[in-house]
């Protein structure tokens, strides 16, 4: 994985989530200064929330669950959360078959429709 740290952290706005982009492949050896990096993101974030951008992963396995699980646990102990960015179907495939739920950028959250989907009312009344 070809990730460099950056000196400090970089302006963050409180309206927009904090965005950590995962490159691959993925070691062992790179995922503790993620997981710090989740963590440090999250100090002063009023959302609560950190985007990893996953796109540039690659083939998904099991290094990346176990790196998807990790960035999650961190972020649990920081009080947030972590929401994916541009997965692969793959991915998701993958972490639906081990069992991990992620929240996943443009879905809708649980319990409101999809965007642009109409509900009808009343059986024969038009759609609102």
């Amino acid at each position: 994985m070809s990730y460099g740290r950056p000196a400090g952290l970089p302006h963050v706005d409180a309206k927009t989530p904090a965005v950590l982009v995962l490159l691959g492949p993925v070691t062992r050896d790179t995922v503790p200064g993620l997981c710090a990096d989740v963590r440090a993101l999250l100090e002063g974030e009023e959302a609560g929330v950190v985007v990893c951008d996953v796109g540039g992963l690659g083939p998904p396995g099991l290094g990346t669950v176990d790196l998807l699980a990790r960035l999650q646990l961190a972020a649990r102990r920081a009080d947030g959360r972590i929401r994916l960015r541009d997965p692969d179907p793959a991915l998701h495939a993958l972490l639906d078959l081990v069992g991990l739920r992620f929240e996943v950028e443009g879905q809708a959250e649980e319990g409101e429709p999809a965007l642009g989907v109409e509900e009808e009312v009343e059986p024969g009344q038009p759609a609102v």
